[in-house]
């Protein structure tokens, strides 16, 4: 992932959304939203409201980073279809730059912050 020196993003991503985008990179043609909130909480060890998850996805194709489609009626949900989501180009885009800024951030932390996490001190 990299970012173009002088690019920024239009929208900040919040943390919740980055763990969507993240979710629906990783799930690639799977990705609904019950396997988003799986994905997040296997990941993470966040207990995510499903509801939460279909908030976020809106506000995400809201704004173009994401888009969904509809999937097969199926026996198993009773004929009813999936909505499958999947990441556009300029969602990616921005969950890259949001990646790179906080890859920045943190770079050259790892000793300091280990040390105050194993002793508590300054």
């Amino acid at each position: 992932m990299s970012v173009r020196k002088g690019s920024r993003m239009s929208k900040p991503l919040g943390d919740f959304e980055k763990l969507i985008l993240f979710a629906l990179l990783r799930l690639g043609e799977e990705a609904y939203g019950a396997a988003i909130q799986r994905e997040i909480a296997a990941r993470t060890g966040r207990d995510v409201a499903i509801g939460a998850v279909y908030t976020a996805l809106h506000r995400l194709q809201k704004h173009g980073f994401i888009t969904a489609r509809m999937g097969e009626p199926t026996p198993e949900r009773g004929g009813r279809r999936k909505k499958f989501y999947s990441l556009e180009p300029v969602g990616a885009r921005a969950l890259d730059e949001a990646y790179e800024m906080l890859r920045r951030m943190a770079e050259g932390t790892n000793a300091r912050l280990e040390a105050l996490t194993e002793t508590g001190d300054a």
